[in-house]
């Protein structure tokens, strides 16, 4: 009996974890989520040009600089280091707003795996070999997938 209840408190914070809530609000989230949302329309361009790519680790990283032109590099890493610097404030405060700062890793490994399921076509992300590029989906296989069915 006692290695019963010793191996349930052992799984206890991965059960927790497993209940994290990723759509909490406080005013800090929400500031993050705004000053992202703002800064997409800038990063738009370069997702779909290939230069800015998707990180395993749920950040950005600039992949291809020579698909930025020179004049342009400067403004385009410094939305990447803006991005990263939400990102890893976003992960933080979701998982303080969730009572377990310790859980920061496992909300930024879902996230990342988040961002790459939500990327559009011709989007590039890390994959577990370095760069792929996201397939374009027909789009019923989109709708479906917003829908949350599974099209196979």
């Amino acid at each position: 009996m006692r290695k019963l209840f010793a191996s349930m408190l052992l799984l206890l914070p991965l059960m927790a974890a497993a209940a994290a809530d990723l759509e909490i609000n406080t005013p800090a989230i929400n500031a993050l989520k705004n000053s992202m949302q703002a800064r997409y329309g800038q990063l738009a361009a370069y997702y779909a040009s290939g230069a800015v790519g998707l990180t395993r680790d749920g950040l950005i990283a600039v992949r291809d600089a020579n698909a930025v032109p020179l004049s342009q590099r400067q403004g385009v890493n410094g939305l990447v280091s803006a991005e990263n610097s939400d990102r890893n404030a976003l992960y933080k405060e979701i998982a303080t707003a969730n009572g377990h700062p310790e859980w920061e890793a496992e909300v930024r490994s879902t996230f990342a795996q988040r961002w790459i399921q939500k990327a559009q076509g011709g989007w590039w992300y890390q994959d577990g070999g370095g760069w792929a590029k996201k397939q374009f989906q027909p789009q019923s296989s989109q709708r479906a997938q917003r829908n949350g069915r599974s099209v196979d």
